[in-house]
């Protein structure tokens, strides 16, 4: 753990103004503002990797007190709970090491946070935090209701012809209901592990990294027990009203965990071989365009949940070997 001093927190504060800057960007009529916002967590999670949970905590702190000014407070703890707050955490669980020896590894060796544990963190915050900004929104069927009414009116209002049958519309309506949560959740899932993955990387570039690098393919799975939950959100989606709109969440955040370990699973069932290349870009092309061979990397998750962790020699940066427990 690095020792906080006036340079961190410094850079911390920059981190904050940073993140407010690119989320308050996001506000504007622009094709770049989903890049924005799916930025905003990048500089909260560099300085908590490189400079410690002292410069993390200041980024987040900052961000929010500029948000909350320059937008609303509401919004400011809308991007607090979901972004900001699980960044901090997730560099904070990166930096966590411990001697390996206490685990029955080698001596003069760290054993380092599993990733499966980090990824299952990161999954449990995003759903906790979409459940609480439903309910501070008040979301629910009938909210989805109002929604897809919405949306017929002003598809009618551009063309007199388009009609809808009540029972569409009822199927629509079920359909977003649970579609919407599920996709919110799954996205900032996905959100977040790029912002990590791609923050680890540029904090290892630079040298200030605590967390040395290591094997993703082989290391990115979830935590066993996150089956459960997986299934208690399958069948809560299926029981309607508010239960279903958690379920739906829990779906789309523990699919994303499970989504994102079947990738790392194909990453590392193709390693050595001369066909790797195109067959990684014709499976994630697939998913792109079709979507439903995405099943098949969430069972490939599902399927493997061991729990590796990471050791590197004791105060050294070099890349590490994994150990599966």
């Amino acid at each position: 753990m690095k020792t906080p001093n006036a340079t961190s927190l410094l850079t911390g504060a920059l981190a904050g103004v940073t993140a407010a800057l690119l989320l308050l960007g996001a506000n504007t009529q622009s094709y770049f503002a989903i890049l924005f916002v799916a930025a905003a967590a990048l500089p909260v999670l560099i300085v908590g990797l490189g400079w410690g949970n002292a410069a993390a905590a200041v980024a987040v702190v900052v961000a929010g007190l500029g948000l909350a000014m320059f937008a609303s407070p509401l919004s400011a703890l809308f991007v607090v709970i979901i972004m900001l707050a699980p960044a901090a955490w997730l560099s904070h669980l990166a930096n966590l090491a411990r001697p390996a020896s206490e685990l029955g590894g080698p001596d003069g060796a760290l054993a380092w946070y599993p990733l499966s544990d980090i990824l299952s963190h990161l999954v449990l915050l995003v759903t906790v935090g979409a459940i609480i900004i439903g309910a501070i929104t008040g979301y629910d069927d009938r909210l989805a209701s109002l929604v897809v009414d919405q949306v017929v009116i002003a598809m009618k209002a551009q063309d007199p012809q388009y009609n809808l049958s009540p029972e569409v519309i009822e199927q629509l309506k079920s359909a977003f209901n649970i579609g919407w949560p599920l996709l919110f959740g799954m996205l900032w899932v996905m959100i977040l592990f790029t912002a990590y993955y791609v923050a680890s990387r540029i904090v290892q570039m630079s040298g200030k990294n605590l967390r040395p690098r290591e094997d993703m393919p082989s290391t990115l799975r979830m935590h066993r027990y996150s089956i459960f939950a997986f299934l208690a959100g399958l069948v809560l989606a299926f029981m309607g009203g508010g239960l279903a709109t958690i379920g739906a969440v829990i779906c789309g955040t523990f699919g994303a965990g499970f989504l994102l370990a079947g990738f790392a699973v194909f990453h590392f069932r193709t390693r050595g071989k001369s066909w790797r290349l195109p067959v990684l870009w014709i499976g994630y092309m697939s998913v792109l365009i079709f979507q439903v061979p995405a099943f098949f990397f969430l069972l490939s998750g599902l399927m493997d949940t061991r729990r590796a962790i990471a050791l590197s020699p004791a105060g050294k940066t070099t890349d590490t070997e994994s150990k599966d427990l």
